[in-house]
């Protein structure tokens, strides 16, 4: 097999057909970081910035074709995975990516859209949690998502998001970036937690309605990071960094009537235009 000369990521997800989150979000994030995007769609939604009006989940073995079709050819430096619809299509992609432990593997485990709508069966958490999570060197829920995998209420403050980050860690993860977007105050807090301890990572908090595809964005900004070789933690606070500036930057993007999404490609726009 031949070695590309550019780092190679694989997203293994849903598609948007706004353009904001899932599979778009996240190889635009990948081209942001210089990285060449692979993917395996998991679903169709029909979606816009206002809601999802539908989902057609691809057929589980269907999935897999695609990641061994990718895998068997391209070489992937990182795995991240996004919306996956129902509990065949989470154990199918676990069995396929046992195949893969060699490779960082940042599992998002997307559940419910910025809009509200419901983007992963209830029968599928459990197969998250056992099936998925173990294999993950980094899991990215949300303070909702966290508490649906823990059953428990979401966490309240700083502290609480420490206990439950330690909580999720025992599922067999190596890494834990609690978000802290759905919080409150004028900061937000991210916890990232592994086995040398806890690290509160705070920025300003930005006030924007337009923060679609914000999880999808980070979680394939680390993974693009990763696939470069960067460590784990400094990956982290680049990908935040990323995504705070495209919240900055999507507030005058201007797309769609609802939660428009983030400015992905940010950096080009600032950049002089050709002579």
């Amino acid at each position: 097999m031949s070695t590309a000369r550019i780092p190679i990521a694989l997203t293994i997800a849903g598609s948007d057909s706004s353009g904001g989150a899932g599979i778009q979000a996240d190889l635009k994030t990948f081209s942001a970081f210089g990285v060449y995007g692979a993917s395996a769609i998991t679903a169709l939604t029909a979606q816009n910035t206002r809601g999802v009006a539908a989902v057609e989940p691809v057929a589980a073995p269907f999935v897999v074709a695609q990641i061994e079709a990718v895998l068997g050819d391209l070489d992937v430096r990182a795995i991240k995975t996004g919306m996956l619809a129902n509990a065949e299509i989470v154990e199918a992609v676990a069995r396929c990516l046992r195949g893969a432990s060699r490779l960082p593997l940042v599992v998002d485990p997307v559940m419910v859209a910025t809009s509200g709508d419901v983007l992963l069966a209830e029968d599928a958490i459990e197969a998250v949690k056992r099936q998925l999570i173990p294999l993950a060197g980094l899991i990215t829920p949300n303070l909702p998502e966290a508490a649906r995998l823990l059953g428990a209420k979401a966490a309240a403050d700083d502290g609480q998001a420490a206990e439950q980050a330690r909580a999720l860690l025992a599922f067999g993860c190596g890494a834990v970036l609690l978000k802290g977007g759905h919080g409150t105050g004028e900061t937000a807090v991210d916890i990232l937690c592994d086995p040398a301890g806890i690290e509160r990572l705070v920025r300003p908090r930005i006030a924007t309605p337009h923060t679609h595809g914000t999880g999808c964005t980070l979680s394939a900004a680390i993974a693009a990071l990763l696939a470069q070789g960067i460590a784990l933690r400094e990956a982290v606070v680049r990908a935040k960094d990323f995504v705070w500036q495209a919240l900055q930057a999507g507030r005058a993007l201007g797309v769609g009537h609802g939660s428009g999404p983030v400015d992905h490609l940010f950096a080009i726009r600032r950049m002089p235009p050709p002579a």
